[in-house]
């Protein structure tokens, strides 16, 4: 069974977009950082054993109020995105990051960490605001935010393969796409 994953505010979910795959059978999925969506509640009702792991010990507290409410277990760890200790190597199916690791400094460093966590070939699906949405005179692109070339260096620096890049939040009134959505797979071991 599939999770019905929100990468952002009005673009296709993971229903659509199937690039987590199949989480049921308390497959380990974690959602790195506590997304505005709450994915990591998402993965329990589909079945996976979830986790949530971020630094805000306030977004850890409603995940578990919202666990509760929702009847379904998720662990939830309040740790430094980048420090994923708690969860054994090569053990996780998913990865997922919606919105929550734009703005990570040692970006290297915590794709590092979750190249270690995933078992080989599973995906790590990343999603932030388009690189190019904000671009005008005044912020070229490049001069802020990283690049979608930033992004695919750092995942192959760190042994992923992207295999889907999704450009999403498109429209009649907005030509600019709003969301960038990457799916690396974890190479190596």
């Amino acid at each position: 069974m599939t999770a019905n994953i929100t990468y952002g505010s009005g673009i296709p979910g993971d229903a659509e977009l199937r690039l987590c795959g199949d989480v049921s059978g308390a497959k380990r999925a974690v959602e790195l950082g506590v997304s505005e969506w709450y994915n990591a509640i998402e993965f329990a009702q589909a079945g996976a054993k979830a986790i949530a792991v971020d630094p805000d010990p306030d977004k850890i507290a409603e995940m578990r109020q919202r666990a509760d409410t929702g009847e379904v277990t998720v662990q939830c760890l309040e740790a430094d995105l980048a420090d994923l200790g708690d969860i054994s190597s090569a053990t996780c199916e998913v990865v997922v990051a919606a919105h929550t690791i734009l703005d990570v400094e040692d970006l290297g460093r915590l794709l590092r960490q979750v190249h270690r966590i995933l078992i080989p070939s599973m995906p790590f699906v990343i999603s932030i605001p388009h690189p190019f949405n904000e671009v005008s005179p005044e912020h070229p692109y490049g001069s802020g935010a990283r690049t979608i070339g930033d992004w695919f260096t750092a995942l192959s620096r760190s042994n992923f393969r992207v295999d889907q890049v999704k450009e999403l939040g498109v429209s009649p009134t907005h030509p600019i796409p709003t969301t960038l959505v990457l799916r690396a797979r974890k190479e190596g071991s």
